[in-house]
This record gives C-alpha cells, structure tokens and sequence, in this order.
C-alpha cells in the first residue's frame, strides 16, 4: 500500500483555467521525489492541494493510510500531518530562531518544545543561532530554520515548494546535499517541487514531471 496516494486530482481558479487535471501518483514511505516542470503548470499548487491550503474540484489524497480529502472528507491544514516549506521561508521576524521552530508545538509542554528545538537545530546544524532572529541570518541558515521548523512537529510528509530560489549558486550545491542528509537522517517521506534538474539530481529518488 502506498505511503501517499493521490487519485484524479483536479483544480481550476475558474471552468476555463484548468490547473491540475485528473492528476494520479504515488509515494513510498521514506521517499523523496521531485516534482520538475516549469513555471505555471501548477507544481506549487498540487503541494497547496496535498497541504489543504486550497480545495480541488475533485479527486482524493490519503496520507499514511489516512484519507484527509475525498467527495465526503477535508481534513484542515494542521491535523494532516504535513509539513511545509516555502520558497519565502515563511519565519517569523518577531520571534528568535528557537521560538520559530517551536512555533508548531502549542500542544507540547514548554520543557517538550525547548527540547524538540534544541533536536531540530541540532539536525540542521543551527544549535549556535538559538536566540538570534531572521534578519541576523543568511539565506541558507533561514532555509535550514525554516527546514527545522516544518520538521519540528514529526510530519508524515514534508512538502518542499523550490526552497532553493532564493540562494546563490554556490550555497544551493552545498545545501542540496545537505538537506539530502537532514531528510534521510529523519527518515522523512518528502515531495519536492524545483524547476531545476539539478535540485532533483543531488536530493531526489525520483522525479515526475509536470509538462
């Protein structure tokens, strides 16, 4: 049995603007796998789907033999079980690093959450940048909190909208095998979204494209 099953998946913004149309695919537990295409044919949108940040027209997605969207079901964003992260990162300006990554632990015990931060950055190689904020950082050690943050709270599945847009040339080749390394050590079940082959080379089991 598949770890992630999308069957006929389909969204359009209006009846003429069909973005995902009858869209089926599968994924091992552990897996990572790239989704490569290029821009506007509704890569970010299927993750934003897998997520609940948008509904389809129709179509079904199970998750760990849990079914979070079909005819009769929508389970909301935060009881899925996925984590994300976006090609913004998407961190908090207001909070230091270690209250980022704890941000998603509300159901934690204050002591639990400090904890599992400390695990997180310890993974990701941020253990010193605990109490410094986002601005005091560079692109890749945002990326590498804002990695640490969607892992925080042991997703299912990690979903990764072209987390790498935003960096040089010469961080993206060192992070990309970086963050190879980070998934595997937390045996993360993973989808990838890029528009550069190279991301899916270093990082990915697999690649489906979106044409």
């Amino acid at each position: 049995m598949s770890f992630v099953d999308i069957r006929n998946l389909s969204f359009a913004y209006s009846r003429k603007s069909k973005i995902i149309e009858n869209f089926s695919f599968s994924m091992a537990q552990g897996e990572i796998v790239g989704i490569l295409g290029p821009s506007g044919r509704g890569k970010s949108t299927l993750l934003r789907l897998i997520a609940g940040l948008e509904s389809p027209t129709e179509g079904s997605i199970t998750i760990a033999g849990k079914t979070v969207l079909d005819s009769a079901t929508f389970i909301p964003p935060e009881t899925r079980g996925v984590g994300m992260v976006f090609q913004d990162y998407a961190l908090f300006p207001h909070l230091s690093v270690a209250k980022n990554v704890q941000f998603g632990l509300h159901k934690l015990s204050a002591g639990d959450r400090a904890k599992r931060s400390a695990e997180m950055l310890n993974l990701v190689q941020m253990a010193d940048f605990a109490q410094r904020y986002p601005h005091e950082l560079s692109g890749g050690q945002q990326q590498r909190v804002a990695l640490a943050r969607a892992l925080a709270p042991q997703p299912a599945l990690l979903l990764m909208d072209e987390p790498f847009s935003n960096l040089d040339a010469g961080l993206k080749e060192h992070i990309r095998s970086e963050l190879r390394s980070i998934l595997r050590t937390a045996k993360m079940t993973c989808m990838f979204v890029t528009h550069d082959e190279r991301d899916v080379e270093a990082i990915c089991d697999r690649v489906f494209t979106m044409a």
